[in-house]
């Protein structure tokens, strides 16, 4: 049950973090794929998730949208998923 509990309040960590990244445009589109995705990533997915939130919003930006070929090392499955990732704004 701890590792549940441990899980869910890294979860919550990374959500929070990927909401305030710095620019309103990343923590919309950062945010919004963590709200999405974030229940259905696993342990080590989630760690390798808090490794690309260390990254700059302008690399890790133009990653996503396909502008630049991520290093290596961040190529991984979770990159994948957020390059996958089709923002759509929420009307209120």
């Amino acid at each position: 049950m701890k590792d549940t509990e441990d899980l869910e309040a890294k979860r919550k960590r990374l959500r929070y973090r990927s909401w305030h990244r710095g620019t309103r445009e990343m923590d919309l589109l950062v945010g919004s794929f963590a709200d999405r995705r974030l229940e259905e990533l696993d342990a080590e997915q989630l760690t390798r998730y808090e490794e690309l939130l260390l990254e700059s919003d302008p690399d890790l930006y133009a990653w996503m949208i396909g502008h630049a070929e991520p290093p290596t090392e961040l190529d991984h499955d979770v990159m994948q998923m957020m390059r996958q990732f089709e923002y759509k704004p929420q009307l209120d």
